[in-house]
């Protein structure tokens, strides 16, 4: 069964609001084995709204409208569904004398227009709201000669949510087939995402019943394998096949098979070696420590750092020479090198972590450009370091610098 949702909604049209219903509407329905095809925000617009309900429903089986059921003269999902379908709008009496029920309990006088919200489309299933005033609606229907399951549902996640869960899925319990979905998130550090399909695809596209998604962001791949079958054995051996397969395409490069971070993963083989971990960071400001200490137990393995941003504070906390700081640049392989032994050294850690950079957006030279960024990793026996110029934005360059840095890391430990 082929599904879609579509969110109603000026304001999501906007910079200041997002659409958070879907993404949980969606776990919700992979629960059940129901793949979402395809999502939509339109705006309140009423011709808009016709013309996306009639193009869900050719391509669709089951749809999922979020808002537009308030009492306002801009909520016209009701309306939508009525001209898509040519269906007939009706008051229903008993949803008139819950919201005049609910006024009362509430000591107010209801508005007239509060009423609208007690228009029931033709053939609909009321879809009780306790949440809130404005009831949902099922209808189950023929369009273009093929059935079609509509569902109404109120735009507030505290009303839409729980209307969901209560409402809709046990009826879709009964009426679609058992399926089930097996997932498998893999994560590759720093390999380019064109690099890594051109490893990958020749696998992953003898798996037409897994749908593969590739997600690059900063460094960080990821590689997103769903399969639904109606034996759940079967969708994750199918799953899992494909998954080992890739795993040995990718090598060194894959760090997680089952959607870890990359810092989870550092801490891992942290614990597993019985290391630890000290960070002197320039560029990055702090971001490496930051993700490390977002997962939860860091501290049996990370000491802690410093950001040595000035050149002074690279001497004074890091113990990098200053003569070195002026013959090489702070930007440097050599400064690399001491920030990582030097903090290794202040802090007692098993490694050190050295990072420094031009972030920019100015700073840059012609032999020292934006996102030049040096990593060094330092244990008792060595200092290793590595040079990358990253591009993009002074964001971007930060987050490919602590993915980098963390990768090397990893490495190290492995």
């Amino acid at each position: 069964m082929k599904s879609e949702i579509i969110a109603v909604g000026s304001e999501m049209l906007t910079p200041y609001r997002q659409d958070t219903n879907s993404l949980y509407i969606t776990e919700k329905l992979n629960e059940i084995g129901v793949l979402v095809a395809f999502k939509t925000i339109v705006g309140d617009r009423r011709k808009d709204l016709v013309r996306a309900v009639r193009t869900a429903l050719e391509r669709s089986d089951l749809l999922v409208m979020i808002g537009g059921l308030g009492p306002t003269e801009d909520d016209l999902t009701r309306e939508a569904i009525a001209d898509a379908l040519s269906l007939t709008i009706k008051r229903d009496a008993q949803i008139v004398a819950a919201l005049h029920a609910r006024a009362a309990a509430w000591r107010i006088t209801m508005p007239q227009n509060n009423l609208k919200q007690a228009d029931l489309l033709e053939g609909a299933t009321v879809l009780t709201n306790p949440n809130g005033s404005a009831p949902g609606q099922w209808l189950d229907v023929v369009y273009a000669g093929y059935r079609k399951l509509v569902m109404l549902l109120p735009g507030p996640p505290s009303e839409c949510r729980p209307l969901f869960d209560a409402e809709c899925i046990p009826r879709l319990r009964e009426i679609i087939p058992p399926r089930h979905i097996a997932r498998r998130t893999l994560r590759a550090a720093m390999i380019p995402e064109s690099q890594a399909d051109k490893l990958l695809a020749p696998i992953y596209t003898t798996y037409p019943d897994v749908e593969t998604t590739i997600l690059a962001h900063a460094g960080d791949i990821q590689l997103m394998l769903l399969c639904g079958k109606s034996n759940p054995e079967e969708a994750r051996q199918r799953v899992d096949e494909l998954a080992g397969r890739m795993e040995e395409a990718l090598e060194d490069w894959l760090y997680s098979s089952e959607g870890e971070t990359l810092e989870q993963i550092v801490l891992y083989y942290l614990g597993l070696r019985q290391a630890t971990l000290a960070v002197a960071e320039s560029c990055t400001g702090g971001l490496v420590a930051q993700r490390i200490t977002s997962v939860p137990g860091a501290s049996r393995s990370f000491l802690g750092g410093a950001v040595v941003y000035s050149n002074e504070l690279k001497t004074a906390m890091a113990g990098v020479p200053a003569d070195l700081i002026a013959t090489h640049g702070a930007v440097s392989e050599e400064v690399a090198q001491a920030l990582a032994s030097g903090i290794r050294r202040r802090t007692g850690a098993t490694i050190g972590l050295g990072i420094t950079g031009i972030a920019g957006p100015t700073g840059g030279t012609d032999d020292k450009p934006v996102g030049l960024v040096y990593v060094a990793v330092s244990d008792a026996q060595k200092t290793d370091v590595l040079s990358r110029n990253f591009r993009g934005d002074r964001q971007r360059i930060r987050e490919y610098a602590s993915q980098c840095a963390l990768d090397f890391v990893r490495r190290r430990l492995m």
